[in-house]
């Protein structure tokens, strides 16, 4: 078995090869003064089951290209199976026409990925499960459940403790979280007048006196969940934290959680962090290295995956 890293964040993969107890594969990825991607493997790969990881996050089309060409060159490397490990899988928010003429580009990353020789692929917390039916190969969709639920149990007490959808698209998550803790469900009905803004309406649930847990998969802006935040403030909630998936947090969203309502803010590391995510007193990452490094090994074992969803 190899592992290979692309440059996208290089010490989730420096974790997973720790746990592991292996070496990363040798490796030049770099660009030419165009910003063309440029890739040798170092180390013969002829017959090697490889896995390579490659969050596509910011810079997202610059991330998939080079995961597309180290694909390529694996492939041409004479590599037995070739295995793309996604933690973020970019461009998941595309997944449907929400309008005529629009793009459906998560099926479309999927299929460039599908043609440049990837065997199987290796994600997390997609933002739609549908998109697994996106590639025509074979698709692990792991959760980070296991490894926030954790976290909770060991910073909260569950007594007045509430889980909180932000909208109601995320009820489905929300609940499985409530229903693993052993805890109430509420859920914020929100009105998205445009994209990026969203607008509180309604709190379903009892809040008042608790601590409240907002999940979700993806924070970007964090309007959501700062608006969110506030309002279960506003109608008498403890206190208000927050527990997701991927930390995109692009443009002012440090800045938003800092200023907000939010204790606290748990992301994963499956997108390098920045150094302003770094520096926020109230957002911590934990890191979901030894997930995907037991799912690395169970799928070279060729053994059950699905016990990492419990």
């Amino acid at each position: 078995m190899k592992l290979l890293s692309g440059n996208s964040n290089l010490p989730l993969s420096e974790a997973i090869a720790a746990c592991l107890d292996m070496e990363l594969t040798k490796a030049d990825i770099k660009r030419f003064s165009d910003e063309e991607v440029w890739v040798e493997i170092k180390e013969n790969v002829r017959g090697e089951d490889v896995f390579l990881i490659q969050p596509t996050s910011f810079p997202a089309n610059d991330n998939v290209m080079e995961l597309l060409v180290c694909i390529d060159a694996l492939r041409r490397a004479s590599a037995k199976r070739i295995t793309a490990v996604i933690p973020y899988f970019g461009y998941a928010r595309q997944d449907r026409k929400p309008g005529p003429r629009t793009p459906i580009s998560a099926k479309l990353v999927a299929n460039l990925i599908t043609t440049a020789g990837a065997d199987r692929v290796l994600t997390m917390d997609l933002h739609a499960g549908q998109i697994q039916g996106f590639f025509d190969i074979p698709t692990d969709n792991l959760f980070a459940s296991p490894v926030l639920i954790k976290d909770i149990k060991d910073k909260y007490s569950l007594e007045d403790l509430v889980i909180v959808s932000p909208d109601v698209g995320g009820v489905v998550r929300a609940r499985a979280y409530a229903n693993r803790l052993g805890v109430p469900l509420a859920i914020i009905d929100k009105r998205r007048e445009r994209a990026g803004v969203s607008e509180v309406m309604n709190i379903i649930g009892d809040i008042k006196g608790r601590n409240c847990i907002l999940v979700d998969d993806i924070v970007d802006s964090a309007g959501t969940l700062c608006n969110a935040a506030k309002a279960l403030k506003d109608q008498g909630a403890k206190a208000v934290s927050a527990y997701v998936a991927h930390g995109v947090l692009s443009g002012k969203a440090v800045e938003r959680v800092t200023n907000s309502e939010l204790e606290s803010l748990v992301i994963t590391d499956s997108i390098l962090a920045t150094e302003r995510v770094r520096a926020a007193h109230n957002i911590h990452q934990i890191s979901i290295a030894p997930l995907f490094a037991e799912a690395i090994k169970r799928i070279h074992q060729e053994l059950s995956v699905s016990v990492l969803f419990s």
